[in-house]
């Protein structure tokens, strides 16, 4: 039997291993093929783990007998602060036949206790305000000596700061990070970083140096013109700096009085409102051993934050890619704008600049035109500007460092000359979350829209997940990540990152004695009276840690948010005498129903109270399940037979007797059919009539952010897959191919975020750049690619359903046991599939045949076909005399 190849081994969710914050740190592995060698019903039975801790010369084996490869238990002593360890892993076959070894990989602890802290933050002497009474960012410098006789083995810097900060040492940055440490809730956590600068400490005298801006910290937030100084009002910075010689000798360079500060020749900068770079008062050698610093300011040292310092999991913020401008364009007022032909969140960097003293050259930011000029009104009151004063002196590959825009189109103000496209690029900025899954097929707009989905993903996680990257807001929306999640997690390894939000999620809500969670998380909405809860966005607590579950097998996750799923399920949620909500408390329900008026986004179609009593169940099943995985069995069975009690409920107050909805809508017929809310008996009336309402709406969209995610899946589980497939490319307004047509390279806010006749949608809360429509791809992955997942991806579920004009599709996973690839494609009346399982993972395969049976597999590369035949395509409408509308032309050349 062949055997696999076993990756590097991981640690817990973290992107590279240094730095984490965790003594018995959890080992994942997955496995991987030899090319035209696959290792066929490969299923593990031992694993051995040698393990080198801080470089010891001889390293110590474990032997586990265990089928298990994800987060493993660590096997050797605690690590303690700082300690290095070398881990490699080889793994049994059923027969007890040996991998090879995997590739050694080094997990580095951070600073695990308080007192590893020698530093104390500190802030300049004097704060400078800006013209808008918010604050200049600051740069700090600190110079140091290394030692001359002795080699240094290794430096590493902890660093963290009250505002984002970059950080330099000797003139040359350290890492790559942007934004750093990232928006949390500081009040209860904040991040830090480890950086490895061996390599940049220079024998003799050194310059440590780091500047910051307000950021989230300081900067304001909210729309309405939102608020200043949210958690503080000094701009400072924590920074430990250790050097060890070959002699064994430690040396701290850390913050404290004796550093200099300086202003800093960006004179404002602001996360809404961009940036302004003065270069006549740079001082390019500021970081550096040459600096004069008799004009320096001191510093003063602030108290210890109180909040929990957090070596976190999840990727840092970075540029990730480079985009070029298609086009430059001279608008009919004879401004100029540079196309770059993607909607996306970063900056622009200026290749080069040079222009007379006190010229200031102005970048303004939007993502899209409306009547050839650039649309600012959906920016509120964020103005998106960033603007160069020049020195006369050449800048090289400017970019703003302490801000980011959400971006297609940009005006350039009083560029010296006529601008090109080879003078601007636009820098893609987010959390750097490794890619994992992938979706195409035979339709290019489905393609298209998919392609959306992930760059509107990409636009908003950055650092948190956030609604929209552009307007006055940018905030954590707890209910636009609660729906998106299971994408999240196929598209891009975000369990790291999601997992220590939702530990925000927990410290917020458990700070408060309500216990109910935020709407958005870090919470700074204006004070707007009594918070009041709202299903679906505060049902994040319970849902989102399940489907990371699902993702990654993590129980210690569950473990850890189990305090802020009972809190919120026992306490927080009011309720009415059968256990069910509170009608009486307004519910945002399913915002953004296409029906509903620009200015009255919450007043749709379905009841509000039904979707959250059709959330409540849900919930509360699920909630039974954690309980259940966790070991708490008691607890589990107490809320699986209150999820039952209230699903009698909720059949009671909604189904009548034949089996009709009370709120016939699509999104609460598709609510009620994916959270198993139809008696059985019951559920061919509810087939019937999910089936009658997509016809009835001409197969246009009927849903906002509640059914958006299950309308797909409701009309599969009830065998009517080929209208979602009709669902799914339609073209007319509202629907998911709408804005794919209109021009759109993200997803957008609302299905007619641009009118039919190419006009802004005039409501006030219009974004080109939210994910949380695009949940449906989802239902592409599982359902027209054809694998899923209930057990953490151990087993795959491949079950493909054709449909539509779609003749072909593939979709990749790079699971937590290795890759899926699941391709097939469709000629004549022949279907055909190849299919590639992981070892260690088995798959459940189901053809598109009527009768066709589950078929169980190992691992290796498989070979499926079946005759095939299709539905009737397209579908037909419900036809009436009474319809006043246009033909349809969506299907005119099939």
């Amino acid at each position: 039997m062949a055997q696999p190849l076993i990756s590097s081994p991981e640690f817990e969710h973290h992107p590279d291993g240094l730095g984490v914050g965790h003594s018995q740190p959890r080992i994942p592995w997955h496995f991987t093929h030899s090319e035209g060698n696959a290792a066929y019903n490969w299923v593990q039975s031992a694993y051995d783990t040698d393990i080198r801790i801080d470089n010891l010369a001889e390293s110590k084996i474990w032997h586990v007998e265990s089928s298990n490869s994800v987060l493993v238990p660590w096997p050797a002593p605690e690590l303690s602060s700082r300690s290095v360890a070398a881990v490699r892993i080889r793994a049994y076959n059923q027969d007890g036949t040996a991998t090879e070894w995997s590739p050694w990989s080094t997990v580095e602890a951070a600073l695990l206790r308080r007192d590893d802290w020698a530093a104390m933050p500190i802030t300049s002497a004097r704060r400078i305000l800006t013209k808008k009474s918010g604050l200049r960012p600051i740069r700090f410098r600190k110079q140091f000596a290394a030692a001359v006789e002795d080699k240094v083995v290794k430096a590493r810097l902890y660093v963290t700061a009250l505002g984002v900060y970059e950080a330099y040492l000797n003139g040359m940055r350290v890492g790559d990070h942007i934004l750093a440490p990232g928006w949390t809730s500081y009040r209860h956590r904040l991040n830090y970083q480890t950086f490895d600068v061996t390599a940049q400490i220079l024998t003799g005298e050194n310059v440590l140096a780091v500047e910051v801006a307000e950021g989230w910290y300081a900067g304001r937030l909210g729309w309405g013109g939102g608020k200043r100084f949210i958690y503080g009002d000094d701009l400072g910075v924590l920074a430990q700096l250790e050097i060890t010689y070959d002699t064994g000798y430690v040396t701290f360079v850390k913050s404290d009085k004796t550093w200099q500060s300086l202003p800093s020749a960006i004179t404002s900068s602001e996360l809404y409102d961009g940036e302004v770079y003065d270069n006549r008062e740079e001082t390019v050698d500021w970081n550096t051993l040459s600096y004069d610093t008799g004009s320096c300011m001191g510093v003063k040292e602030l108290s210890f934050p109180s909040a929990k310092l957090v070596a976190p999991d999840a990727p840092p913020v970075r540029a990730t890619q480079k985009i070029e401008p298609i086009d430059i364009i001279t608008s009919p007022a004879g401004k100029t704008i540079i196309d770059f032909g993607q909607n996306l969140a970063g900056v622009v960097q200026i290749r080069s600049l040079q222009a007379s003293q006190g010229r200031q050259i102005s970048l303004v930011h939007v993502e899209v035109l409306e009547d050839g000029e650039i649309s600012t009104r959906p920016l509120r009151d964020a103005e998106c500007i960033d603007t160069v004063i020049c020195s006369s002196e050449t800048l090289i590959f400017w970019r703003p460092r302490f801000t980011f825009h959400g971006f297609r189109y940009v005006e350039v103000n009083n560029w010296p000359g006529i601008p090109t496209k080879d003078d601007f690029s636009a820098l893609v900025i987010h959390s750097d979350m490794q890619r994992r899954g992938w979706f195409s097929c035979s339709n290019p707009l489905v393609n298209k829209l998919h392609e959306n989905t992930v760059w509107g993903m990409r636009g908003n996680f950055l650092s948190i997940p956030s609604d929209c990257p552009q307007r006055d807001e940018r905030l954590g929306w707890t209910g636009d990540v609660q729906i998106f999640t299971p994408s999240a997690n196929f598209l891009y390894k975000s369990v790291g990152m999601l997992a220590g939000w939702m530990e925000d999620v927990m410290a917020e809500q458990l700070a408060k004695a309500d216990g109910i969670p935020g709407l958005v998380v870090p919470d700074v909405l204006p004070e707007l009276g009594p918070i009041r809860p709202h299903a679906v966005w505060n049902d994040v607590v319970i849902l989102t840690p399940w489907d990371l579950y699902l993702y990654s097998s993590d129980t210690e996750l569950l473990y850890r948010q189990y305090p802020s799923m009972k809190t919120y399920i026992d306490k927080a949620i009011p309720r009415d005498t059968d256990g069910l909500w509170d009608p009486n408390f307004w519910q945002l329900g399913d915002w953004l129903d296409p029906k509903a008026p620009p200015e009255e986004p919450g007043d749709g179609r379905t009841d509000g109270v039904l979707v959250a009593d059709a959330y409540l169940v849900r919930i509360t099943e699920t909630f039974s399940k954690v309980c259940d995985v966790i070991g708490l069995s008691a607890e589990s069975t107490s809320y699986r037979l209150d999820a039952l009690r209230l699903k009698a409920a909720f059949q009671h107050k909604y189904i009548t007797p034949h089996g009709m909805l009370v709120n016939n809508t699509q999104t609460a017929v598709s609510l009620a059919v994916r959270f198993d809310l139809y008696p059985r008996d019951k559920l061919p009336i509810a087939a019937k009539g999910i089936a009658r309402l997509v016809r009835d709406s001409k197969f246009r969209i009927a849903t906002g952010f509640a059914g958006t995610p299950v309308i797909c899946h409701a009309l599969t589980a009830t065998e009517h897959t080929n209208l979602a497939y009709r669902m799914l490319l339609e073209q007319h307004c509202p629907s998911w191919l709408y804005p794919v047509t209109m021009g759109a390279t993200t997803i957008w806010e609302r299905w007619d975020s641009i009118l039919p006749d190419s006009k802004v949608n005039p409501g006030s809360m219009t974004s080109f750049n939210h994910y949380a429509l695009g949940s449906v791809v989802d239902w592409l992955h599982g359902t027209v690619g054809g694998i899923s997942s209930v057990d953490g991806w151990k087993t795959i579920v491949v079950r493909p359903i054709p449909g539509g004009d779609i003749y072909n599709a593939q979709v990749a996973f790079d699971g937590p046991y290795g890759r899926v690839n699941c391709r097939w494609s469709i000629s004549g009346d022949d279907f055909a599939m190849e299919l590639v399982i992981p070892p260690n993972s088995t798959a459940t395969v189901r053809l598109p045949y009527t009768g066709s049976q589950q078929t169980v597999i190992g691992s290796g590369s498989h070979n499926f076909s079946c005759h095939y035949i299709a539905e009737e395509w397209p579908p037909k409408p419900e036809t009436s005399v009474f319809w006043a509308s246009t033909k349809c032309n969506c299907f005119e050349d099939i």
